[in-house]
């Protein structure tokens, strides 16, 4: 990495410094390597401490760097590529299916799930949680919703509780024919839930899809999935289909 003195440019000093890192990472550093320390890094580039912090922490939050303790800030691996294509019209649960269920009970869902489910206010539906595991890291969970209409059937003393009730709900949904689904992505930030169960801190950039199942006519169940912004890119499969709304359009369709 060669030394390179700042000059004064339009955007902060950090972020012109995370900009030169961060091509340094590219083409001086490979996978696992330990970064030098701050005093060095800082003496390099000619920025107070305090302005390389700025720039390393920014380069964790986009996932080009980890800090390790008793290690040090190494150089992190590419981005997991994550397929959300929704050319495969199957209910979660499915063999297809690439998360696994761990828990379930009754809950009043989020107001704008309800708002895409048509319940009531204050109307309970099953809330499933979920993990999507790939390369061996967490890099997903789910919260699903199924309201108690959409499986009927469903047993309470075969499937008291847990994943034994989660693998219940999505059984009874397959009995249902899938007629469509449709699927947003929006930057958000981790819930203390989310957080935990992907080794995050709360607040930390993720990417939230959201998927609407259809089936005789309504939608049948709701899903809100976390992913990790730091290693996951979304990938969209063959279709390509992308859709662009504003937020003013969003709300006059509400």
């Amino acid at each position: 990495m060669g030394t390179t003195q700042l000059e004064s440019v339009p955007e902060p000093k950090y972020w012109h410094l995370k900009t030169v890192i961060g091509e340094a990472l590219d083409s001086d550093f490979t996978v696992g390597e330990i970064l030098p320390n701050e005093r060095d890094l800082a003496a390099r580039f000619g920025v107070a401490r305090a302005t390389l912090r700025q720039a390393l922490e920014q380069l964790e939050l986009e996932g080009r760097l980890q800090r390790r303790r008793g290690v040090g800030t190494t150089v992190a691996p590419p981005r997991v590529g994550v397929d959300v294509s929704t050319t495969e019209h199957t209910w979660p649960g499915s063999t297809q299916d690439a998360w696994e269920s761990f828990d379930c009970a009754k809950a009043v869902p989020p107001s704008a799930v309800a708002r895409l489910l048509g319940t009531a206010a204050g109307e309970e539906t099953y809330a499933l949680r979920r993990l999507r595991v790939s390369h061996g890291q967490r890099v997903a969970a789910e919260l699903f919703y199924v309201p108690v209409s959409s499986v009927p059937e469903l047993s309470a003393i075969d499937a008291p509780s847990g994943a034994a009730r989660a693998r219940g709900v999505l059984r009874e949904l397959q009995r249902l024919d899938l007629e469509g689904q449709d699927r947003s992505v929006e930057l958000g930030s981790a819930r203390a839930d989310d957080a935990k169960e992907l080794d995050r801190l709360p607040g930390a950039p993720v990417l939230m899809v959201t998927t609407r199942y259809f089936s005789r006519g309504r939608t049948a169940a709701v899903s809100v999935a976390t992913y990790r912004a730091d290693t996951c890119r979304l990938t969209f499969g063959d279709s390509g289909d992308v859709q662009i709304r504003h937020h003013d359009e969003a709300r006059r369709a509400s």
